[in-house]
């Protein structure tokens, strides 16, 4: 298929998995918990606005985090790079809301977490290539010091795996735009992924409910109880919000995220 972004903007998917619970802190220091079924998964924010979804992905200094490419840089074509995001519109100033949820304006019960910095393929901003529709950002540590992957849980976080084949049972973890989804809750999908009949390079998925924000959605292999999973890929794009596609995490994302993780 020729991938329909699904990103910036603010159904039906079950949502499997164990809920976690993290512990913050009140003004008088009491611990208040907080539970989520996908800690590590939340809302990627331009100028304080849903834009996409990311999630935290292992690191040594708990502070990368994934997402797709066209969810923060603009999109090349012969060698060239793009003025401006997919819709049109500036991307902004980007953070991170991990575990995000709630009508309105929502809420962001682990934190906003600003970006540092953004590591994206040259094929990407060059080319607009959809095997590199992916991006491995840099987070700033909290006023406290603490790294984001700390606050939605050191063992929540899935590691990357740069060597996936392309039949994989994942479980797909994404926000929807609130259009579709007033609440702010994710959406996810536990399937077996394929080879994508128009670009057999890219990695398919048939689940309903990923609308528009979900671009950027990990795609999870051998997630379980007490098991993260390895991070494959993330969700670039498709022509429903049945039909979804990624680029599959390979070499060259590597490099990408050990730049993102050396901070």
């Amino acid at each position: 298929m020729s991938p329909a972004v699904k990103g910036a903007s603010a159904a039906a998917a079950g949502i499997a998995a164990l809920a976690v619970v993290a512990f913050l802190r009140t003004a008088d220091d009491k611990p208040l918990p907080v539970t989520s079924p996908f800690p590590a998964v939340g809302v990627l924010m331009a100028n304080g606005e849903h834009w996409c979804t990311a999630s935290v992905v292992d690191s040594p200094k708990g502070n990368v985090v994934a997402t797709a490419a066209h969810c923060v840089a603009p999109e090349g074509a012969d060698g060239e790079p793009g003025e401006v995001a997919h819709d049109g519109l500036a991307i902004g100033e980007l953070s991170f809301a991990p575990a995000f949820s709630g009508g309105g304006s929502g809420q962001a019960p682990l934190g906003r977490w600003k970006v540092r910095s953004i590591h994206v393929d040259d094929r990407w901003t060059k080319w607009g290539e959809d095997t590199a529709d992916y991006a491995f950002l840099t987070v700033e540590p909290d006023k406290d010091g603490r790294s984001v992957q700390e606050a939605v849980g050191r063992t929540q976080a899935p590691a990357p795996d740069w060597a996936s084949g392309y039949e994989r049972d994942v479980t797909v973890v994404g926000y929807p735009d609130s259009d579709h989804n007033p609440e702010n809750k994710p959406v996810s999908c536990t399937t077996q992924t394929s080879h994508d009949q128009d670009d057999p390079d890219m990695l398919y998925i048939g689940c309903a409910g990923f609308w528009t924000g979900t671009s950027g959605s990990p795609w999870i292999a051998d997630r379980g109880p007490g098991r993260p999973g390895k991070l494959i890929g993330v969700l670039s794009g498709g022509d429903t919000d049945v039909d979804s596609t990624a680029a599959l995490f390979d070499a060259d994302a590597k490099k990408l995220y050990e730049r993102a993780a050396r901070g």
